[in-house]
């Protein structure tokens, strides 16, 4: 039970020390159609939010950080059989309730949701529909799609810009640029077999995605649109997320329960750190100081300490967690 009730936007945690930061994270837990929130501060899950009998993999935060948007994807995996979403979930952080609902009218199976850091729109990526659906997040109103070329489109980065769109294709193995403001797709670019997961480097040089068919990690040499290089690592790579100095990129390998540190100098794994079972996404708070690790098999996300390179807390969240996303507070 919580004793007392936390909000964004208006009230932040008491008694912040040197180097914590305001915020929350929230946490997509698919096993138990909730969104948590978790005070970063004290480092505990302070509410979580049903998503109405359905399954969110993926959330994003509004620019403002008063809401959130969950797409509801469905009840099974990428590629395999199962129910099919139609629905995102706008979440209301100040009442811990659904306050909107962007309904795509079939089956579509929304999943990766990303703010367009210039223009505020919401882009997610729509698998079903082989593309990319623009949303205005405040009328929720759709806007448009930009095709990917490819089915599986499963994941999203943006360039900082705010003009490119990069989506992992995981059967075909391929990463599609698209040009979000000529709503067109560029090229697509083949990578391995399969992929999974994709991000950017800071400055936009390079992307990361995760060959499912090899211990290696495919750079995607952006100004080229081609591969450029791999990284070789001790697992299956999955999420990844780098730090905002640019010189780290941390890589969640989920078979052997790790994280591995990536220097981006020399695009060699330096180091990796131990987490519980099945780390899937990564994602590091914009102080710098600290990287989440939500880790399904637990019903955990690992705090890993970005000084010391170590776990320092395990929070409990919602079971067979998954997407994580950042609110900030005043």
């Amino acid at each position: 039970m919580i004793a007392a009730a936390l909000f964004l936007g208006g009230l932040s945690a008491p008694g912040l020390g040197a180097g914590e930061s305001r915020g929350f994270l929230l946490v997509a837990n698919k096993g138990g159609q909730t969104l948590s929130i978790v005070d970063a501060a004290r480092e505990i899950q302070v509410a979580a939010v049903p998503e109405d009998g359905n399954t969110g993999h993926e959330v994003a935060v509004s620019p403002d950080g008063l809401r959130a948007f969950v797409p509801i994807y469905g009840n099974s995996g990428v590629g395999k059989a199962g129910s099919d979403g139609r629905l995102i979930r706008v979440i209301d952080l100040k009442r811990r309730a659904i306050v909107g609902t962007v309904d795509f009218g079939r089956g579509i199976r929304p999943h990766r949701p990303v703010f367009g850091p210039r223009n505020g729109l919401l882009y997610v990526t729509t698998e079903l529909s082989d593309s990319v659906t623009i949303i205005d997040p405040r009328t929720l109103a759709i806007l448009g799609t930009i095709p990917t070329g490819h089915d599986e489109s499963h994941m999203l980065a943006i360039s900082s810009d705010g003009r490119r769109g990069y989506t992992a294709n995981v059967k075909s193995g391929t990463v599609s640029v698209l040009d979000l403001e000529r709503k067109s797709l560029v090229t697509s670019i083949a990578v391995a077999p399969v992929v999974q997961r994709i991000a950017l480097s800071t400055d936009d040089r390079w992307a990361f995605t995760a060959d499912q068919t090899a211990l290696r990690l495919a750079v995607i040499d952006t100004s080229a649109n081609t591969v450029r290089r791999s990284i070789p690592l001790p697992g299956l790579a999955f999420g990844t997320a780098p730090t905002p100095d640019g010189r780290w990129l941390l890589v969640a390998m989920p078979a052997v329960s790790l994280v591995g540190v990536v220097d981006l100098a020399s695009m060699r794994v330096v180091r990796t750190i131990g987490v519980p079972k099945a780390p899937q996404e990564v994602l590091v708070r914009p102080d710098g100081l600290v990287a989440y690790v939500s880790c399904d098999s637990s019903a955990q996300v690992a705090v890993i300490d970005l000084g010391r390179w170590s776990v320092r807390r395990l929070i409990d969240v919602g079971p067979v967690d998954d997407g994580l996303a950042w609110a900030p507070s005043e």
